[in-house]
């Protein structure tokens, strides 16, 4: 199965089974914008609180916060999003298509990448234990060959980007021979910038003076209420601000499901630190943040970081994460040292000091900032399409098919299934009494419709990680079946020892220990 059909596969199973359906699709939807489902908010929500532990909970100098999406139009003025928040945006003439050209550009060189772990594959298929990755990526003919492509595009394009020369990208989309994805046409309109920030008014009167834009990202509330934070929370420089909050970018090219939106939801911290220390903490966060995503237990080869060619106006030094997702690698969270841009801006536009007394040097300074950001709605498409598995099982030698979705347990939308084996004979009865004491400490679904077989398979297509059966011998010995989602193997235990086994089981502390 090509990656591009097992996309579509996920695409069909999350809205089959309650993770994302289209928003307003019985109007014929609204494109780019997708509401959560039942299971869907579930794992959203998990998402939401492991980040939260892992950034807030876990460390003692980071706080949060919540601000609103509205805020006074200056601090966008002041920002520099008004100015520069900015996508270069080029037209097919013959499709009619849109596209963002650096992500046509982007695309291109992820080509000539993949040509190169092709080449890396082999290798370790050919020479196995022995192969030398580091030495064949150095020597390799053709692995040279295709960086050396890389590095030119990517040193042309940069140089385009530094200058803003429009003419520059339009030529280099030319000279690569880059076609329209759908069409493969290759008349390009000139490339032209589009600002992403969406505009609403909030006077009764459609006039400039209440104008208003819906927040393309949420750091910008944490800098304009660094002072209120750290005052009331009695921080200390290094310490940060961490929140959770939807944003709002008018997307050029909004594609590939959830991955790109209009609407979407941030896990932001910015982190506040003593000026000329920013490069260490910028450093102690990109490895904070890639063992936060390796604690998942998905494959590490899947995560990689990746260097900006360009940086933002208000950053020094820029990385993202990228995972490996069925469209290839794509970013999922970016780490970002701000320098003092935020702050000395708000500063100079508001008239009111944003300055941090520091009592060991005994003197005041506007903090520089490393920023971790990391895409919500990412984050959930990279956790369902690194789970979903279809498997091939064999049994009394018949050959069947599963869809399971290997959610990490802790993550899981449905945590315990409680299945009576029958409705009759007092089973429906003895579950539902178990269900009834197991619902106050986890997120259980009960379920007593058809084959105890096929409901295993509709919660493996959940994610759900343990199935509960209540039995005929449970009536008599007080104890149940546990059945394993990824090993499919069953356990039998007493019902007295449920909660603390599957406690045991679902516990997120150790894997926070581990961080």
């Amino acid at each position: 199965m090509s990656q591009q059909d097992n996309f579509k596969d996920i695409i069909s199973h999350c809205k089959e089974y309650g993770y994302v359906f289209p928003s307003s699709e019985i109007y014929d939807g609204l494109a780019a914008v997708y509401d959560y489902g039942p299971n869907g908010v579930e794992l959203k929500n998990n998402i939401k609180n492991y980040w939260w532990k892992a950034m807030v909970h876990v460390n003692e100098n980071v706080v949060g916060i919540d601000s609103a999406i509205f805020m006074n139009p200056k601090i966008w003025k002041a920002s520099g999003h008004v100015d520069n928040f900015n996508d270069p945006l080029i037209d097919n003439k013959d499709s009619k298509k849109r596209y963002r050209a650096d992500v046509l550009i982007e695309d291109h060189v992820a080509k000539y990448e993949a040509k190169i772990a092709k080449d890396v594959e082999k290798g370790k298929n050919r020479f196995g234990d022995q192969f030398d990755v580091e030495q064949f990526l150095a020597t390799n003919p053709n692995v040279l060959r295709n960086q050396a492509k890389i590095d030119e595009i990517n040193q042309r394009f940069k140089i385009c980007m530094d200058n803003e020369d429009l003419a520059g990208i339009k030529a280099l989309i030319v000279d690569l021979e880059i076609a329209d994805p759908e069409s493969g046409s290759k008349n390009w309109t000139d490339v032209r910038q589009f600002n992403l920030m969406f505009s609403t008014q909030m006077s009764s009167v459609a006039d400039d003076a209440g104008k208003l834009f819906l927040r393309p990202e949420t750091a910008q509330g944490i800098f304009v209420n660094f002072l209120n934070v750290q005052k009331t929370s009695r921080q200390k420089v290094p310490f940060g601000i961490a929140q959770i909050g939807k944003a709002f970018r008018n997307e050029i090219v909004a594609r590939q499901f959830i991955f790109r939106m209009k609407e979407f939801e941030q896990m932001e911290m910015q982190f506040f630190v003593r000026p000329g220390t920013e490069m260490e903490w910028y450093e102690h966060w990109k490895e904070k943040r890639i063992n936060w995503h390796k604690s998942l237990g998905f494959d590490a080869n899947n995560y990689r970081f990746h260097d900006h060619i360009k940086l933002a106006h208000y950053a020094n030094a820029a990385a993202d994460i990228e995972f490996n997702f069925p469209f290839g690698f794509k970013e999922v969270e970016g780490i970002h040292s701000r320098t003092d841009f935020d702050l000395g801006r708000h500063e100079e536009h508001s008239g009111k000091k944003l300055r941090y007394f520091d009592p060991e040097l005994n003197e005041s300074y506007v903090p520089y900032v490393v920023e971790t950001s990391i895409g919500l709605d990412r984050m959930f498409l990279l956790v369902l399409s690194s789970s979903y598995q279809v498997e091939q099982l064999e049994q009394d030698g018949k050959t069947s098919e599963r869809v399971v979705l290997k959610i990490p347990s802790f993550l899981a939308p449905v945590q315990l299934a409680i299945l009576p084996l029958v409705k009759r004979d007092g089973l429906a009865e003895k579950a539902m009494a178990i269900f009834e004491d197991l619902k106050y400490h986890f997120n259980c679904q009960y379920d007593e419709k058809d084959a105890i077989g096929r409901r295993y398979r509709r919660q493996d297509a959940i994610g759900t990680p343990y199935c509960i059966t209540i039995d005929h011998d449970s009536l008599n010995d007080d104890s149940l079946t546990v059945r394993y989602r990824d090993s499919m193997e069953q356990k039998r235990i007493k019902i007295s020892e449920l909660v603390d086994e599957m406690k045991k089981e679902l516990s997120v502390e150790n894997i926070l220990k581990q961080l």
